[in-house]
């Protein structure tokens, strides 16, 4: 219901701007802007869930393989002790523990690719788990807000454009980032738990915060002496030995299980193209209502009133034009780099301003388009309070983002 409000907001504020615009100031362009814009998203949008065919059919093809050999399950027991505190409604040994845990290590490892197929093969399992098909349960918005929420252990996409637009030193962000991204999953995790009354006090909890904090060091220690090309190797060497591995040791454990493989991996992936297929009216219906936002510049009034806010309390300033890169973060990743590399040219990629922009993108996450996607893929209609979960982790890792920025560059 709350996405209904949402989507609808969108479309009558944009139509309200665009009058105003074309009465008042005169734009007779407007209307046939936000027109084409539209049609332009809708577009990006099916184009964006038909080329998820391929990898997701992939995907959920080795993922079957590993759900009927057992190896899901063998990845669900090692995690069992901190993700049944979190979602105490998922049976112990139900395939979704192992989906939920291969996700989240795929985001870590910034793995996007990876990570939307097994996302989506999760939150069908929890589907199933459901006993209100067009509700989304406790587990579900758990899982989702946690998903917004962004942990990347290593923005290597962001260092990747920060190198393309000549930064000194295009690896600067990477521990601010690091520590925003943290900030803002541990923030969306008190979030949901508050909502769903469950104790974090508790050891399994403790031990995974510390184990990442320890995972952060470690990272630290151990790559800060690299250059950012030799960086993006590194992780880009990383990601491959994991991806590949669990392909083989699936595709192996299920021959040593004398599985089937090769039609497990068929059933899988009839799934993956079922799914693909089932995102893009969801897709598009919130693509085309961001974009008709966007285009007659009500994200611009709404930083410009920000700015004047902070101004008036006697507050810097300096870090308002890189706002918008968070604002439109929740509502579209595309559009987020779009402005992030319009804030390096515009101010230079080693600015207070373009730095800070780089670790606003890689601390926050799109939730409208995650929502979408995941909650759409499997016909949720009644988010609950999801999506309040998922924009309390953005507006804190938004807000650490800047701290941070300024504790580091300012």
């Amino acid at each position: 219901m709350a996405l209904n409000y949402i989507w609808i907001a969108f479309f009558v504020i944009a139509f309200i701007v665009a009058l105003f615009k074309l009465i008042v100031l005169g734009d007779t362009a407007i209307f046939s802007a936000v027109t084409t814009g539209m049609f332009d998203s809708a577009k990006t949008g099916a184009e964006i869930s038909l080329g998820l065919i391929g990898i997701m059919t992939f995907w959920l093809g080795i993922m079957k393989i590993g759900e009927r050999a057992g190896m899901i399950s063998l990845f669900a027991r090692g995690a069992a002790p901190f993700f049944s505190k979190l979602f105490p409604d998922i049976p112990k040994g139900h395939p979704a523990n192992g989906s939920v845990i291969m996700n989240f290590s795929a985001n870590m490892l910034g793995l996007d690719n990876a990570a939307t197929p097994l996302g989506l093969k999760a939150m069908k399992e929890l589907q199933e788990l459901n006993p209100e098909k067009e509700t989304a349960s406790n587990a579900q918005i758990m899982f989702l807000v946690l998903n917004t929420a962004g942990l990347t252990l290593i923005p290597t996409s962001v260092i990747a454009l920060r190198m393309a637009a000549g930064a000194a030193n295009p690896a600067d962000i990477f521990i601010p980032s690091l520590i925003g991204t943290f900030i803002s999953f541990i923030s969306g995790m008190i979030a949901v738990a508050l909502y769903q009354k469950i104790n974090l006090f508790k050891l399994p909890v403790l031990v995974f915060i510390s184990f990442f904090v320890g995972i952060m060091l470690t990272l630290y220690y151990s790559m800060k002496g690299l250059n950012a090309k030799d960086m993006e190797l590194t992780t880009g060497l990383i990601g491959g030995i994991v991806i590949f591995s669990i392909i083989i040791l699936f595709i192996v454990y299920g021959a040593i299980k004398k599985l089937n493989v090769y039609e497990a991996f068929i059933d899988g992936a009839k799934e993956g193209f079922t799914t693909a297929i089932m995102i893009i009216p969801f897709l598009i219906a919130i693509l085309v209502a961001i974009s008709a936002f966007r285009t007659t510049g009500c994200m611009d009034y709404l930083v410009n009133g920000i700015a004047s806010v902070v101004a008036a309390a006697g507050l810097d300033t300096s870090f308002v034009p890189a706002l918008p890169v968070g604002l439109m973060k929740s509502l579209s990743g595309g559009g987020a780099r779009g402005l992030m590399i319009d804030v390096m040219k515009t101010y230079g990629a080693d600015s207070f301003q373009g730095r800070l922009a780089c670790i606003i993108q890689g601390s926050t996450e799109t939730t409208f388009y995650v929502l979408a996607v995941y909650f759409g893929s499997v016909g949720i209609k009644r988010t609950r309070y999801a999506i309040a979960c998922g924009l309390i982790a953005d507006f804190v890792g938004l807000i650490a983002a800047i701290f941070i920025g300024y504790m580091f560059f300012k």
